[in-house]
Formats: structure tokens, C-alpha cells, sequence
């Protein structure tokens, strides 16, 4: 006489407490070999569990968020470009906000030279803070347009900012140079005359302000996320949430 065949358990056990029980690497490859089991979940190929918001798995070993790798890179290119053309406004504002530094000139024998107008006047140090002060606004409100644009943000949008932010304080440097005076200061002073005070070239001396636009965008942009940023769902819920339910629907001891 053979022994009474006993049901298999089922795939998901709940413990005596009550709470939540992962299945077990058995009943895994038992749901494997049986294939397909139901909404969001695969046969041989993994145990993804069922399907949550946006297509993403809920406790399973795979799973497929965000617009793709393709789609993030080319973001990021559009991103980059966009923001180095903010360059632009930072050259033509640094030209127009920065102090001018007064030179003159003078005839030393057969030979010109040319001197500061002012030797304690601190117009230099000026033109490399409006230089920053300009960067350090301009990063910042590309970065909050960004996150706007974008929201889940992502490494490739982030490191677009950053190249982006650099490349427009290049341009602007280069643009304010170009508007600016004439860089030759000799021939100015000649063209001007003997005692006559004109306005030195456009220079920035202090070259780690042309940092300043991407560490602020990449500042702004990380305080934007960490508190606006969206949130991934959490694939597991509490155990202490769980409400065991009988057979027939009703709750535990009713």
C-alpha cells in the first residue's frame, strides 16, 4: 500500500507571526520549470515577481527603468551644448558689469610706455569677482533649469552639466577679451595721446573662476534632487504591514 501523496506548499508561505515569507530556492526553480505564473513574471529565464508602476519588477531579479542609455547620451549632448551657449550672456554681462582698469601713457625717450592710472585702485580684483559672481548665478539657474527639463536626472546629465558649465565660462572669457579694449596697450596709448587715460584690456586673472559656473550648476543640481527628486517605489513592503487574511476573506480571528 503507498503512501498518501502530500500537496506541495505553496509558492508563498506566510510565517507563524503572521509576516511575509520570500520563496525559497526550490519553490524559485519549481516557478521556473513551470513557466509562466501569472502578470510580471518569468519562466526559465528569471522569477521577476509582479509587475509594479512603470513597468518596473517588484522583488525580482530584473528590472527595466528610465528611457534607455541611447536615449540618456543624447539628452546629455543636447544638455552640454545648451548650456555652453549660456557662455554667450556671461561674456557680453562680464564686458558690460566689469570695472574698467584706467592706464596712461608716456614717452620715456624714443619709446612709450604705459603705466596704471590709479596704482592703489583694486579695479583688477573686480574683474575677476563680477567674472565669478556672474558664473556662480549663471550655474545655478542652468542647473534648476535642467532639473526642470528632466527630473530623474541620471550620470550622463549630470557629467553634460558639469562639460557644459566649463565650455561657457571658456566662451565667456574669450567673448568679454574680444569685446573688450584693444589688447594692444601701446598702440592704444599712442592713438590717445601723451597723458591721456584709456581703459586697459579685459583680462581675467584669476583663472579658477572659470570653475565656478559647473561647481555650482553640479551643487544646485544635487541639492535639487536629493529634495525634489523622484523617489523609486520600495519593492518590498513592511512585514508589520502585512494583514494575513483567511480562506473565506475575513480577517484573522473574526
Amino acid at each position: 500500500m503507498s503512501a498518501p501523496l502530500t500537496p506541495p506548499p505553496p509558492p508563498h508561505e506566510r510565517s507563524p507571526r503572521g509576516g511575509w515569507q520570500p520563496p525559497s530556492a526550490g519553490q524559485v526553480a519549481a516557478a521556473s520549470a513551470d513557466g509562466p505564473t501569472g502578470p510580471g513574471r518569468t519562466g526559465p529565464a528569471g522569477f521577476a515577481g509582479p509587475a509594479g508602476p512603470g513597468g518596473r519588477t517588484g522583488y525580482g531579479w530584473y528590472e527595466q527603468d528610465g528611457p534607455g542609455m541611447r536615449t540618456e547620451l543624447r539628452e546629455a549632448a543636447v544638455t552640454a551644448v545648451a548650456v555652453a551657449l549660456g557662455g554667450v550672456l556671461l561674456g557680453v554681462l562680464w564686458w558690460w558689469l566689469a570695472p574698467r582698469v584706467p592706464l596712461t601713457g608716456d614717452v620715456v625717450g624714443d619709446n612709450w610706455v604705459v603705466y596704471l592710472k590709479d596704482t592703489e585702485g583694486e579695479q583688477a580684483i573686480g574683474v575677476d569677482g563680477t567674472f565669478t559672481l556672474l558664473a556662480l548665478g549663471l550655474g545655478a539657474v542652468s542647473a534648476l533649469a535642467v532639473f526642470l527639463v528632466r527630473r530623474r536626472g541620471g550620470v550622463p546629465l549630470v557629467v553634460a552639466l558639469g562639460v557644459g558649465g566649463l565650455l561657457g565660462s571658456l566662451l565667456a572669457w574669450r567673448l568679454g577679451v574680444w569685446l573688450g579694449p584693444a589688447q594692444d596697450v601701446v598702440a592704444h596709448a599712442k592713438d590717445v595721446g601723451k597723458g591721456v587715460t584709456f581703459d586697459a584690456p579685459l583680462k581675467l586673472s584669476a583663472k579658477g573662476a572659470l570653475l565656478a559656473w559647473p561647481f555650482a550648476g553640479l551643487v544646485v543640481h544635487l541639492g535639487l534632487t536629493a529634495l525634489f527628486g523622484p523617489r523609486d517605489p520600495d519593492p518590498f513592503p513592511p512585514v508589520d504591514s502585512y494583514v494575513p487574511q483567511r480562506p473565506d476573506g475575513g480577517a484573522p480571528g473574526a
